[in-house]
C-alpha cells in the first residue's frame, strides 16, 4: 500500500497528490499488515454502575504549574502528548518533572530516541539531577522500551520523541504515519494494562500543528503545548485537550540556566513592561482555564500607505478585529482608510470575546491620540449591533483587577450586579459601544 505521510490516507497505487489533504509527493510505499483473526468468545455488556474499576488517585508531578494544567496531576494509565517547536524546552521541562517525580514516587523511565545517553546526562548535570531512581534508556526500538518498562514498572514513562521511535516489524522509517500510529498504540496498550502514566514528546510542523497523523491526538488522553518565541525566555504551557481535567489551563514559565521556573503571578509578569499614559494601550482581564489573567492590548492606527490599508493582528483574532472595525465605522469613527495594528502584548494570545472592549478602547485611544487612565481596565463582548454583551466569570475578573491595583473597571451592564462586593472599584457599566466611547 501507499500511505500519505501527512494525513494517513492510503491507496493501492502511488499518487502525486493526496486527494484527502492536497499535499504533493507525500505518498510512500509501506507493507500492508495482516488482519488479525477475531478472538474467540463474546464480551457481554454490563451496566455502567457495575463496571469494574475504581477512580485511581492522581500522581503529582512535583511541578505545581504542570499539575494544575493536567487537572491535579497525572492519571494512572493515561497517555499525555507534549507538543512544541524544536528547541522550545520540551525535553528540559519533562526532565525536571521526571526528577521531581523520581524523588517522591519511585522509578521514572526516560527513553530518549533523539539524543545519546551522554547528551541527556549533560542536560541532567545542568539541572542538578542526582536521583538514582531516574532511569535512562537511549533506545529507538519501541519493543525494547516496553521490555525495559515491563521488567521494572516505573511510576512514569517518558518517550522523547514519538517521531523518533519505531517498530522494527514495519518497513517504513521512523516518523512516518504508520510508525507514529503503531508506536503510539503500543504505548497506549502498555499504559492501560499496567496503569502507568506515559508522556510522549511530539514535534510541530511549520504551520504549528502537531506532526504525524491527526489520529495521534485521538489516541492520547491529554494534549499539552509548550509555546513561546525561541528568542524570548518566556514559555506558556497550555492544555488543548484533556479527558481528565479542564482545557485551556495556563502556566507561565521563565527559561533559566537551571530549567524552566514558574512565574507565580502571570498578571504582574505580563504587565511588567507596560507604559501607562501612552495612547493605544488598554488592559483587559482574560480567562485562561480556571484562572483570570490581566493582559495589555495595544493598538496603532496610522495613515494608509499606497494601496489598500493593512489590518494586522498579533495574538488577537483577525476575524474579531474586522468585526470591531466595522462596528466602530458604524458609530462614526472613520477607520476604513487608515492602517490598523492590534497586538496582545507579553507573548500571550487571546481569542476570548471578552477582550473586545479593551481592543475598542485601544483603537479609539490611538485614533484620537488620548491615553486611557492608567488605573482603568475593561472587559466585555461586542456584538454586531454595537451592544456590549455579558461575559462569564465577571467576579473573578474584577477580583484580579482589584488585586493588581486597578481602581476603575468598564464592564457590560449585565454584569454590573456582580461588582457590588468590590467596594474599592469604581464600576462603569457599558451598554453600547457609542456610550463607551463617550465615557472614555
Amino acid at each position: 500500500m501507499f500511505a500519505c505521510q501527512t494525513c494517513g490516507a492510503s491507496s493501492p497505487k502511488w499518487l502525486g497528490r493526496c486527494p484527502e489533504c492536497g499535499e504533493w509527493n507525500s505518498y510512500v510505499e509501506e507493507l500492508a499488515g495482516q488482519r488479525a483473526a477475531p478472538s474467540s468468545g463474546t464480551a457481554l455488556p454490563a451496566a455502567i454502575v457495575r463496571a469494574e474499576g475504581e477512580a485511581a488517585a492522581r500522581v503529582p508531578t512535583g511541578l505545581p504549574g504542570l499539575d494544575r494544567v493536567l487537572g491535579g496531576g497525572l492519571v494512572p494509565g493515561s497517555v499525555v502528548l507534549l507538543g512544541g517547536e524544536p528547541g522550545i524546552g520540551k525535553s528540559t521541562f519533562l526532565l525536571q518533572a521526571a526528577r521531581a517525580l523520581a524523588s517522591a514516587s519511585g522509578d521514572v523511565l526516560y527513553a530518549t530516541a533523539e539524543e545519546s545517553a551522554s547528551q541527556v546526562r549533560m542536560r541532567g548535570g545542568r539541572l542538578r539531577i542526582r536521583e538514582e531512581t531516574l532511569l535512562l534508556a537511549a533506545e529507538t526500538d519501541i519493543g525494547r522500551v516496553i521490555a525495559a518498562a515491563e521488567v521494572r514498572p516505573p511510576a512514569l514513562l517518558i518517550v522523547d520523541s514519538i517521531q523518533a521511535v519505531r517498530e522494527p516489524a514495519l518497513s517504513s522509517a521512523a516518523g512516518t504515519v504508520t510508525q507514529v500510529r503503531e508506536c503510539a498504540s503500543v504505548l497506549q496498550r502498555f499504559a492501560k494494562n499496567r496503569d502507568v502514566p506515559v508522556v510522549l514528546i511530539g514535534h510541530v510542523t511549520k504551520d504549528g500543528s502537531l506532526a504525524g497523523p491527526k489520529s495521534l491526538e485521538h489516541l492520547v488522553d491529554t494534549v499539552l503545548t509548550l509555546e513561546g518565541e525561541r528568542t524570548s525566555l518566556r514559555r506558556l504551557l497550555r492544555a488543548t485537550q484533556n479527558r481528565f481535567g479542564p482545557v485551556e489551563e495556563l502556566a507561565l514559565y521563565d527559561m533559566t540556566g537551571e530549567g524552566l521556573s514558574e512565574i507565580p503571578n502571570p498578571s504582574a509578569a505580563l504587565l511588567a513592561e507596560r507604559r501607562a499614559g501612552l495612547p493605544g494601550s488598554a488592559v483587559t482581564a482574560t480567562r485562561e482555564g480556571s484562572r483570570c489573567v490581566l493582559v495589555e492590548i495595544q493598538a496603532l492606527v496610522g495613515p494608509a500607505a499606497a494601496g489598500s490599508p493593512r489590518r494586522v493582528a498579533i495574538g488577537f483574532d483577525p476575524g474579531r478585529l474586522a468585526l470591531l472595525l466595522a462596528v466602530l465605522e458604524a458609530t462614526g469613527l472613520p477607520l476604513a482608510s487608515r492602517e490598523v495594528f492590534v497586538s496582545c502584548a507579553g507573548g500571550l494570545s487571546t481569542a476570548e470575546p471578552a477582550a473586545d472592549l479593551a481592543a475598542v478602547a485601544a483603537l479609539v485611544s490611538s485614533a484620537r491620540g488620548r491615553a486611557i487612565p492608567a488605573d482603568a481596565a475593561c472587559f466585555g463582548e461586542i456584538g454586531l449591533l454595537g451592544e456590549v454583551r455579558r461575559v462569564p466569570a465577571a467576579g473573578s475578573r474584577l477580583k484580579e483587577a482589584a488585586s493588581m491595583g486597578f481602581r476603575t473597571v468598564y464592564l457590560p451592564a449585565g454584569d454590573a450586579a456582580e461588582a457590588a462586593r468590590f467596594q474599592d472599584l469604581a464600576i462603569r457599566p457599558v451598554d453600547r459601544v457609542s456610550d463607551f466611547i463617550r465615557m472614555l
